[in-house]
């Protein structure tokens, strides 16, 4: 709902939302969502973000609300906020926690604005958990462990937090996908993740680019043979790691670069 001399909005269906309807949203855990960078009222990766949400909802509800009418509710924030903001859509179904009644139903959609953000500076330091996502494949809501080995990490004196799964493979951090540089090609975790949009958008400017690219499998005792190693969200499109758990890292200036080289070469889009 519009907030008094507040610039940003949340609208469900296009309509701004209203106590009755956003209080049973606080205690909902099924629903998936993405979350995107506006500037200068353009998107970037708008393709893999609409991607993402009718995949997300056919796996969850069994039906999807159309592109169009998506892109729809997602122009309507963009033109009611400032030229740069943060934006996230977020699709559930509203009785549907805990019942059948989510199945094959037609979701909602809320979008909801905020400041635009850039992430923080780095480089970062990550605590290494051994943890799996459920349903890695899916941006979903309601993980509480992501928040939780967050704090544990920063009370470790880290900045954040990696995680490997039970066959010792780094996957991603808690709201991070991971990339490591071996001085000539780039290095993406093979393991049950979440296939970011930001991680999307390099990959495919690094083939524009001509820049090798491949999956391995990245164990702690691998670290020692790379060369770099970053995170990336819908924040940014790198931010170095210096350190995983007792591993330590080269910065490579190089690779954050070129990371930041892929995205600049994203097109934005109008919507």
């Amino acid at each position: 709902m519009p907030i008094e001399n507040h610039p940003y909005q949340a609208a469900i269906n296009g309509r701004p939302v209203t106590v009755a309807a956003v209080t049973p949203l606080a205690f909902a855990g099924f629903a998936h969502f993405t979350a995107m960078q506006v500037r200068s009222r353009k998107v970037k990766g708008l393709d893999l973000h609409l991607t993402r949400l009718r995949a997300a909802s056919m796996e969850f509800f069994g039906v999807a609300v159309s592109d169009q009418r998506m892109r729809s509710y997602i122009k309507a924030a963009i033109d009611a906020g400032p030229a740069d903001q943060s934006l996230t859509v977020t699709v559930f179904v509203g009785d549907g926690e805990f019942s059948g009644r989510s199945m094959d139903t037609e979701p909602e959609v809320l979008v909801r604005t905020d400041a635009p953000a850039d992430g923080p500076g780095g480089p970062l330091r990550l605590s290494v958990v051994e943890h799996e996502r459920p349903l890695a494949a899916i941006k979903h809501v309601g993980e509480a462990g992501k928040t939780y080995y967050l704090h544990q990490a920063i009370r470790q004196g880290f900045d954040d937090a990696a995680f490997v799964d039970r066959q010792g493979r780094l996957g991603e951090a808690t709201i991070w996908n991971l990339v490591f540089w071996d001085g000539e090609a780039v290095v993406w975790p093979r393991a049950a993740i979440l296939n970011g949009t930001m991680m999307g958008m390099v990959q495919r400017q690094l083939d524009r680019l001509g820049i090798a690219q491949r999956h391995e499998e990245i164990t702690l005792e691998r670290l020692g043979d790379l060369a770099g190693a970053a995170v990336m969200n819908s924040w940014t499109p790198g931010i170095a790691v210096t350190a995983i758990g007792g591993n330590t890292i080269p910065e490579a200036e190089s690779f954050m670069r070129l990371l930041h080289r892929c995205h600049e070469a994203e097109p934005a889009v109008s919507l």
